[in-house]
């Protein structure tokens, strides 16, 4: 089996798995992510946090956005944009979504549209991760795209990169592409891994 069909199939059991959690594993997942994400200072004082609408077994971010707003943040959805790239756009709960060509909520008629750069903390979805950072996505490479400047700065930096994953989403390790843009951290339902202070070999 070549790499790419390896990494198809990777793919999808990893998404089965996911998919077929029950609702009480998903609400005690969410309680541990929070529990996860308050051990980052970044999370409980940057203005600008990015996240995304959970869809088809994703970690649920719904215990971490109502806080966000308490504290004063601003909490922001990708949008997807011309060439595969993301912009975010400010969203509060309530505020009309409606799907994407993907099936995928986004606020409807934005007041505004960020770029990548603006942002000061992006929670990024993933099928796989290791330690190091290296993520395994769903393929689309939406995220390596518009975070493509990061790898042309010296990290940690703004935005912080931050995966969001079950437990057991863990891999030994993710094979990394020269376009794959790493993650600063990974916040699980059980942990808060630093990706810099991983070895890299």
């Amino acid at each position: 089996m070549d790499a790419t069909a390896q990494r198809r199939e990777l793919r999808q059991r990893l998404a089965d798995q996911r998919r077929a959690l029950t609702p009480p594993q998903r609400i005690a997942a969410a309680q541990g992510l929070r529990r996860s994400l308050e051990q980052l200072p970044e999370y409980l004082t940057d203005s600008r946090v990015a996240g995304y609408w959970a869809s088809h077994g994703e970690l649920p971010l719904n215990l971490v956005i109502p806080p966000l707003a308490t504290r004063g943040q601003q909490f922001l959805l990708p949008v997807i944009g011309k060439g595969k790239r993301l912009r975010f756009a400010p969203w509060q709960s309530g505020e009309d979504v409606q799907p994407n060509r993907y099936g995928i909520p986004e606020p409807v008629a934005p007041r505004e549209l960020l770029e990548p750069f603006q942002l000061d903390l992006v929670l990024v979805p993933l099928l796989g991760f290791d330690r190091r950072g290296n993520r395994l996505g769903h393929g689309g490479g939406y995220y390596d795209r518009s975070f493509a400047f990061l790898n042309e700065q010296v990290r940690p930096t703004e935005p912080l990169l931050v995966g969001i994953a079950y437990d057991f989403q863990e891999l030994e390790i993710v094979g990394k592409e020269s376009w794959d843009v790493a993650l600063d951290f990974i916040a699980t339902d059980r942990e808060l891994i630093d990706c810099h202070l991983e070895p890299t070999a």
